[in-house]
């Protein structure tokens, strides 16, 4: 596992009506969102790899849909500097996984079917008002890319 990366597995309480999953508990975990989104990943689809200097990510991948996620710690100093982690989470394995700023992430729909991934980040996309610029180095846009996602 890669220094600071907290992943929390998700469970579905299921029963005749469907299922509850409780997917934030302040009193577990120690992250403050400032803002949320959902978004739809349609099959063999990559989002990432990228990068934030300052931000944190709180991925919650809950379904439908399974994505893989692929990290690599590129923290200089980090216990696990260098270390690279990949697993697969959604529908099939529900978890919430907070990414550290200097940890690359991207994900994949390697399934048959569209994806839904939610993300509660501890930062505002683009500042207040989005007024900053974006806190992200876009690893995918670089040709000479060492994270790559096939």
């Amino acid at each position: 596992m890669i220094e600071g990366v907290i992943i929390k597995k998700l469970k579905k309480n299921e029963d005749n009506r469907g299922w509850l999953a409780e997917i934030w508990r302040d009193d577990e975990i120690n992250f403050k969102s400032q803002m949320g989104y959902v978004s739809l990943t349609k099959p063999g689809i990559i989002r990432g790899p990228h990068e934030h200097q300052k931000q944190s990510d709180c991925f919650i991948f809950l379904g439908p849909g399974n994505f893989t996620l692929h990290l690599w710690d590129r923290r200089p100093g980090s216990a696990t500097e260098g270390e690279y982690f990949k697993e697969s989470f959604g529908e099939d394995n529900p978890a919430l996984v907070i990414v550290p700023p200097g940890v690359v992430h991207g994900y994949k729909n390697d399934f048959d079917k569209d994806a839904w991934c939610i993300n509660l980040p501890d930062r505002l996309y683009k500042g207040k008002d989005k007024q900053e610029e974006i806190d992200e180095i876009r690893w995918e846009e670089k040709t000479d890319s060492p994270y790559k996602i096939e």
